[in-house]
C-alpha cells in the first residue's frame, strides 16, 4: 500500500502590530491506509513576510516549513513516520498476560 504524508498548519503566531508571522506550528499525518501516525512541531521565522496575514494560505505556510527544513530533512521526517507505520503493521514487541 502507498503511504501518504499530509503536512498541515496547526497554528500561527504573529506580531499584532505588523501581522508578521513569527512561528508556524505544523503537523505531519501519515497513513498506509490501515495505520496512522503523525508528528507535531514548530519553527520560528526570521525576516519579513511579504504576504499580508489575511492572504496567507495553508500551502504558503507549509511551504515555509518545508523550505526551512529543506528536502533532506523533510524526507527524514517522512521516513521516520514510515518506520513507525512499519512497526505498527509488524510489531516486534507486545505486552499483556497470557490469561
Amino acid at each position: 500500500m502507498a503511504i501518504t504524508h499530509t503536512w498541515a498548519v496547526a497554528n500561527l503566531e504573529r506580531e499584532t502590530a505588523t501581522g508578521r508571522v513569527t512561528t508556524v506550528h505544523y503537523t505531519v499525518s501519515s497513513t498506509d491506509g490501515v495505520y496512522n501516525t503523525g508528528a507535531y512541531g514548530s519553527i520560528g521565522l526570521d525576516g519579513d513576510v511579504v504576504t499580508p496575514f489575511g492572504e496567507l494560505t495553508p500551502e504558503i505556510c507549509v511551504g515555509w516549513v518545508k523550505d526551512h527544513f529543506g528536502a533532506e530533512k523533510v524526507a527524514e521526517v517522512e521516513a521516520a513516520l514510515e518506520a513507525q507505520l512499519s512497526k505498527m503493521a509488524a510489531p516486534t514487541m507486545a505486552s499483556g498476560t497470557p490469561w
